[in-house]
């Protein structure tokens, strides 16, 4: 069975065991619910877009939404599943796997499985590459590698300290960047992960008791490090000593200087957003707290790498928008939009010119009843003309949103993680609306003239091949 980019999820950097990969399972498991091997392509009725399975493999997935899985060329994606990493080339859609798992050994326990597999990291924004780190089976000792995705050549990098996972890799590929925890003997509370029930183990699937995991592990208040590793000589740098929970490290795209992370937890409980340079110089808090239950999170470059977006709700659950804070400039916006518009994880394109989201079941913080769609949103700015107006206010906009896909038949529990194709010719998320994963991608544009046989609602299509709907996700907390 597949975890390996779970690692990726929220609460990643704390929870090793569940982070773990676990994808050198030889078990074949059915290509859907009902061992039907589901359509690669048809229109959403409801909506009249184009979606196409972009993977082959059962319970496969792209990457963490605000993890980059293009090489800087543009022409391919990494994505992971049970055999390893893959590369989908996207002018073509043909996929092929780059980076094997080795076989399950007989008869392997979950402990012994928690070391041998292959786990992605990131592309690289410098070379057309995949980062990943492999635990030796047999010392455990964990080592960085990039994969070149033409060549298939692997380049060994450094070798981590005991407790470090490398989450993110600065913009010049020189520098990870991890936490290590400074007690050995603290408590690992990956190991009380629940699954949820009837869902396989997938990328991106959130354990049936994250809420309780999380707020254990926020008041547990674990010493740890920040750390920078050197991946030529594997020098490490400490930037930041806390007893926050330090999770969600994202190197700028841009600046290989500049690291985002976040204190996890609970949102409503933690100051979240924050960024520092690699010599630990300006720590900064990224938004600023002023309403009892304000939160934001679920940050994300944007591919200027000079701004940070994230989701803001001024009262939990009551406001959404999708903020933003140009470091360089100082600019804030906000687009505001309804709870049926709000959605788990955001993105956008470079020149902004539109956004997307996941959407959300009505088990989410917006508890939204018509919220579970694939959707593209067209900004529009507020004009501000002779209003009051100062330098850190936010700029007003809203979104116009328009529905790509219907996910009513996708399992919540698994977040679809949105993202544009470079090109911006497709919304590429993962989902479970087949019963194991698969990697999608939707058409912007809408469907010209298409064959009538090829146009279905697409929960219509999915209980073809998963007869049961799926349940909410009772409010997993932000």
């Amino acid at each position: 069975m597949n975890r390996s980019a779970l690692r990726l999820a929220a609460f990643a950097a704390a929870f090793p065991l569940f982070a773990v990969t676990l994808a050198l399972s030889q078990d074949v498991t059915p290509p859907s619910v009902t061992g039907k091997v589901p359509p690669i392509t048809w229109v959403d009725k409801d909506t009249g877009h184009r979606v196409w399975r972009l993977s082959n493999e059962p319970n496969s997935g792209a990457f963490y939404f605000n993890v980059n899985g293009y090489t800087p060329d543009k022409k391919v994606m990494i994505y992971t599943a049970p055999d390893g990493i893959h590369t989908l080339e996207l002018a073509t859609k043909k996929t092929k796997l780059l980076v094997p798992n080795p076989p399950r050994p007989a008869n392997a326990d979950a402990a012994t499985m928690r070391f041998g597999g292959v786990h992605a990291i990131i592309a690289g924004s410098k070379t057309n590459s995949v980062f990943y780190s492999q635990a030796d089976p047999t010392t455990h000792v964990v080592t960085l590698y990039k994969a070149d995705v033409y060549t298939g050549k692997v380049t060994r990098l450094t070798d981590l300290p005991k407790g470090m996972g490398v989450a993110t890799i600065n913009a010049d590929e020189t520098l990870g960047a991890g936490t290590i925890n400074d007690s050995p003997t603290a408590v690992n509370y990956g190991d009380r992960a629940v699954p949820p029930a009837g869902l396989p183990p997938a990328p991106h699937v959130q354990p049936a008791n994250k809420g309780q995991m999380m707020e254990e592990r926020l008041a547990a208040r674990i010493p740890l490090t920040l750390y920078t590793i050197n991946l030529t000589s594997g020098k490490l740098t400490p930037l930041l000593h806390s007893t926050d929970w330090v999770n969600h490290l994202l190197f700028s795209p841009t600046d290989p200087t500049l690291l985002m992370y976040c204190h996890e937890g609970p949102w409503q409980k933690v100051d979240r957003i924050w960024t520092i340079h690699t010599d630990g110089t300006q720590n900064t808090l990224i938004h600023h707290r002023h309403i009892a239950m304000e939160i934001a999170g679920h940050e994300f470059w944007g591919l200027d790498g000079k701004t940070l977006w994230y989701d803001w709700q001024p009262i939990k659950g009551q406001d959404f928008y999708l903020a933003s804070y140009n470091l360089t400039t100082g600019r804030r916006t906000a687009f505001h939009m309804d709870r049926n518009e709000w959605s788990i994880h955001f993105n956008l394109t470079k020149d902004l010119d539109l956004f997307c989201g996941d959407g959300g079941d009505p088990g989410q913080v917006a508890k939204a009843p018509d919220g579970e769609w694939i959707e593209i949103f067209h900004p529009q700015m507020i004009p501000t003309d002779g209003a009051l107006n100062e330098p850190d206010f936010f700029q007003p906009g809203i979104f116009k949103s328009e529905h790509l896909v219907n996910m009513k038949w996708h399992d919540y529990h698994e977040e679809p993680n949105v993202r544009f194709s470079p090109d911006k010719s497709l919304v590429i998320f993962t989902s479970n609306m087949f019963g194991p994963s698969y990697v999608f991608g939707v058409e912007v544009a809408r469907a010209i003239n298409p064959p009538a046989a090829d146009v279905i609602s697409t929960p219509e299509l999915d209980a073809q091949y998963k007869p049961k709907e799926p349940i909410d996700t009772h409010a997993i907390p932000k």
